[in-house]
């Protein structure tokens, strides 16, 4: 035999709007204690408290940090790495025959074709660099060259996601949303995480600047910057 559970008690849509009311003004009320430091409770329950009121607030890391703020810059579609940062002296050697594999792609892959740029050591580390980026090149020991990233696939969209969620086919946090998480944010007149995108969106568009399963408040905000005047 079947068990059945009452139904709770009907609510009026008066008791309605003012238990949602009152809800809604205690989490701006939270909101401006917490920005007050006024917030009773320990410190690790403060922290939560405000966490929960704002979760943008300003927060500090297990250290100094050193770091005010994050601007990345992602060349969708830019120059190779072949011809910037990263010689690759076998496609010389090899240089138009076909490779010996055939990389996973919607076409066939061709022949090796290396550089037609020369690369030069700089600096004491000796980091070499492209004649393209002959004025970048005398700050080569302030730069950070990393050439041993990999990916599973060499197509474009699932190299945009790994390159800023850090998978490349599964739904994670954006690099900018882990910052804007771990640090906060002191500006309440715009958003903690802003995405620039002249011209429209990239390839898998808004997957690029996602929250993946932290809270919708760290994903990052769109803004097409061709666009100079505001809209109504």
């Amino acid at each position: 035999m079947a068990h059945v559970i009452p139904s709770a008690a009907p609510i009026s849509r008066r008791d309605l709007l003012v238990s949602a009311g009152a809800g809604l003004g205690l989490v701006g009320l939270a909101s401006v204690l917490a920005d007050a430091g006024e917030l009773a409770g320990s410190a690790g329950a403060a922290a939560e408290a405000a966490r929960l009121a704002d979760p943008l607030a300003a927060r500090m890391p297990h250290h100094a940090p050193r770091v005010k703020r994050v601007v990345q810059f992602f060349l969708n579609g830019g120059p190779s790495h072949i011809d910037t940062f990263d010689p690759k002296p076998l496609l010389e050697r090899y240089a138009g025959q076909p490779l010996p594999f055939s990389l996973t792609t919607e076409r066939k892959t061709g022949g090796a074709l290396p550089s037609p740029f020369r690369f030069q050591k700089h600096g004491q580390s000796g980091l070499e660099i492209s004649e393209l980026f002959s004025h970048t090149a005398a700050h080569a020991d302030s730069l950070a060259v990393i050439r041993s990233m990999q990916a599973q696939l060499p197509n474009h969209e699932p190299s945009l996601l790994l390159m800023n969620c850090g998978v490349s086919v599964q739904p994670r946090p954006s690099v900018g949303s882990w910052i804007l998480y771990g640090l906060g944010s002191e500006n309440r007149n715009l958003p903690g995480f802003i995405a620039m995108c002249p011209g429209g969106y990239p390839v898998a568009d808004k997957a690029n600047w996602q929250s993946g399963f932290l809270p919708g408040a760290f994903q990052g905000t769109y803004v097409d910057s061709q666009h100079e005047r505001a809209e109504h």
